[in-house]
């Protein structure tokens, strides 16, 4: 991709990251995104297919970059403070919440949060998966293993959920604490 198309995918996103802040997303249209982004509605459409298209790439980008990340890390990463190797990727997570990268606090406290924290909880399934299921770190209990990934993905939403809602009183050590007693018995 050249220079000229990233700046246009960029303006396409920031227009449509600040119409969901907004309003609802099935309220948005592709003419409302154009005229944000002061581009013409062909070029919208060279660069996504329709605006689900345009959400899934905005998705795939803010929470694949934290997710990504968070992923690479190595096992016994120890993140801003000593931490358990098991929570490390957690707080990780927390963190860049908390510093709010690239807006995502926002869009996850949007009229649009549930399909953001769908999107949010597909990306951390696939982390749990590679962090924990595949390092065999799961399975007390004798539950099933897709069970488990399920349960703390949508756990840490939920928490996530909460502390947003809360205005974010408790410091990342902390949620992640509280996230950490509830699944901590599973690993």
């Amino acid at each position: 991709m050249d220079r000229r198309q990233r700046k246009t995918r960029k303006a396409i996103f920031s227009a449509f990251t600040q119409l969901l802040a907004r309003k609802n997303y099935n309220e948005i249209t592709v003419q409302d995104i154009v005229e944000r982004a002061d581009i013409g509605r062909t070029t919208f459409y060279s660069h996504f297919e329709t605006k689900e298209f345009l959400l899934r790439d905005l998705c795939g980008e803010l929470f694949g970059h934290i997710i990504e990340t968070a992923m690479g890390l190595p096992k016994a990463h120890y993140h801003y403070v000593a931490c358990e190797p098991t929570d490390s990727v957690f707080l990780h997570l927390v963190r860049h919440l908390q510093e709010n990268d690239r807006s995502i606090l926002e869009l996850l406290a949007s009229p649009n949060d549930q399909i953001f924290l769908g999107y949010f909880k597909d990306g951390l399934v696939k982390m749990i998966t590679s962090q924990y299921a595949a390092e065999g770190r799961l399975g007390k209990g004798g539950l099933p293993e897709g069970f488990l990934v399920n349960h703390m993905a949508a756990s840490f939403v939920e928490t996530i959920a909460w502390w947003l809602s809360r205005g974010m009183p408790e410091s990342a050590e902390v949620i992640t604490g509280y996230f950490l007693a509830t699944v901590e018995p599973l690993l």
